[in-house]
């Protein structure tokens, strides 16, 4: 299980910096099949499914994370498609609250460690 699935979200409200695009590369690596914005602010990735059900099934169990972690990604569903895309907007860049919900959706997919 990735590390960060076990972290919960803290606050952000502004006055806080952004991650340098150095510590967001870094984290990048926790979340394999994610794409990193060439700006550093914004990680994306495109998950695909079989047909419409399996996709909203998807999007709407992110979007009981994003309710449970109060960090909300943008996503855009198709038929068999859900692009996830986060970035805090109250710092205009990341910070690990994306990172967090980014493990936390790949986690819905991933099966859990029984050791």
């Amino acid at each position: 299980m990735n590390e960060l699935t076990r972290r919960r979200c803290k606050p952000c409200e502004g006055g806080l910096p952004a991650l340098t695009a150095s510590e967001a590369r870094d984290l990048i690596n926790y979340v394999p099949g994610w794409d990193l914005a060439e700006d550093a602010k914004s990680i994306s990735k495109t998950y695909r499914f079989k047909d419409y059900h399996e996709t909203m099934a998807f999007a709407n169990a992110v979007a009981a994370i994003a309710h449970e972690e109060d960090h909300h990604p943008q996503m855009e569903i198709g038929y068999r498609t859900c692009v996830v895309r986060y970035t805090t907007h109250a710092i205009d860049g990341l910070s690990e609250n994306d990172f967090i919900c980014a493990a936390k959706a790949d986690a819905l997919l991933t099966p859990t460690d029984t050791a």
